[in-house]
């Protein structure tokens, strides 16, 4: 019997394209946690989930669950995970993330046209923030979901001064911004059989090798910081080279100091996507300079011992200039390895089916790395076209393979078997 429908591709990418109207941005695709767009968005996800034959809860941060319940002779069912966040970067691409909504929801219709029941609920979350774009903070969804999530980023304020206690409060979810109903939001780990996101590659790795499809060994750990270099304001035109407390120069050394550190490791990277010198003027000297940091790698030990020679490095620039330097760190998220026993069944499948089963690292983060604190986790990588080219609104994958990664799905969903 076929299940996997030649449409299914076709309706995945149209479907993105309609996801993609609700923007917080005319001219460019930008949705942030609980904007107008971002809750159009959810109530569309919330539609298209019950059109797919599921029961659709929306819980307190704003997930949006839909399960395709078990067949009826199965007793005690386990439940199977699957999803990713919608929400977005600032003119972003319209895959990242939802591509491992969107795929699930069309698979879990088929299944249902062809009267199919798994003997296990299955369900797809459309985790409702995961870049932190709106208040600074990643994975925000999924720790709520995993039962992670710290109070204290309910006081956190995005650029306007809402905080996140009050963006809650004001957008009629469960709980409206309660601590209380954040916590009861978080599943019960004893009841989960795994958790399994599919997600553009956001690299060339498969688009070089010529693959459509490949499964993630592991997650690169991240650690992101908002670093402030402060100096004294003082005039443009009189102020001696030699008697400057400038921190927009300490800044820029700081950054190439960053640079310069992680391109020592193969696996390590570092990236400053963030620059401001806050009230500048033209011919003012910087009294001020804020910039992110971003470390990532696929060892923890490597990662941790970078940010140690950057924040040390930091200091030393800072002291040989006259400024005064902060590090605030975010919270960071440890590298997380993907479970075998999971890996080899998709392994089986791509094998199957005539695919090679070819494996790689994802150095971008995922919300399968909070789950992975709770429950074993897997990935599923789809070819990026253009290049690679993600965190942008050129990110591309074709009918084809979004095609053949929902067959593979349906494989794995029909094989699959809960871990004894």
């Amino acid at each position: 019997m076929t299940i996997a429908t030649p449409s299914l591709g076709q309706s995945i990418l149209e479907r993105a394209e309609a996801l993609a109207r609700f923007s917080d941005m005319e001219d460019g695709l930008t949705c942030a946690f609980l904007t107008p767009a971002h809750r159009q968005a959810q109530a569309q996800l919330a539609r298209w989930m019950e059109d797919a034959g599921m029961t659709v809860r929306i819980d307190a941060i704003g997930n949006v669950i839909g399960r395709y319940a078990a067949d009826s002779a199965t007793a005690n069912p386990k439940v199977l995970m699957t999803g990713s966040h919608f929400d977005t970067v600032r003119n972003g691409g319209r895959y990242d993330g939802r591509l491992g909504i969107l795929l699930p929801i069309a698979v879990v219709g088929a299944l249902r046209d062809a009267g199919i029941r798994l003997p296990y609920h299955f369900e797809v979350v459309g985790f409702a923030e995961e870049e932190g774009l709106r208040f600074k903070t990643s994975f925000l969804a999924s720790s709520v979901l995993a039962g992670r999530f710290d109070p204290a980023l309910l006081d956190r304020a995005d650029v306007d001064g809402v905080t996140m206690r009050e963006a809650l409060a004001d957008s009629g979810l469960p709980g409206a911004g309660d601590i209380d109903a954040l916590r009861a939001a978080a599943v019960d780990p004893s009841t989960l059989a795994g958790f399994v996101e599919v997600h553009i590659e956001q690299g060339p790795v498969l688009l070089n090798r010529g693959l459509p499809l490949g499964i993630v060994t592991q997650i690169a750990g991240s650690s992101r910081f908002q670093v402030r270099a402060e100096g004294l304001a003082s005039h443009a035109g009189t102020t001696p080279m030699d008697m400057r407390r400038d921190a927009a120069t300490g800044a820029a050394e700081m950054i190439l100091l960053v640079e310069s550190r992680c391109a020592q490791v193969p696996t390590l990277v570092g990236t400053v996507g963030q620059l401001q010198v806050p009230n500048g003027s033209s011919n003012v000297i910087p009294a001020a300079c804020v910039f992110s940091m971003d470390i990532r790698a696929g060892e923890d030990g490597i990662r941790e011992a970078a940010i140690a020679d950057i924040v040390a490095g930091i200091e030393r620039i800072a002291a040989k200039r006259s400024l005064k330097a902060s590090v605030e760190r975010v919270t960071p998220v440890n590298n997380a390895p993907c479970a075998r026993w999971l890996m080899d069944q998709f392994g089986a499948v791509l094998k199957k089916r005539g695919h090679e089963v070819f494996e790689l690292p994802s150095g971008a983060g995922h919300d399968a790395m909070m789950m992975h604190r709770i429950i074993d986790v897997a990935m599923l990588f789809v070819r990026c076209g253009n290049g690679g080219i993600s965190h942008n609104p050129l990110e591309t994958i074709t009918e084809e393979d979004a095609q053949q990664a929902a067959e593979v799905f349906v494989d794995f969903l029909r094989h699959f078997r809960v871990k004894d």
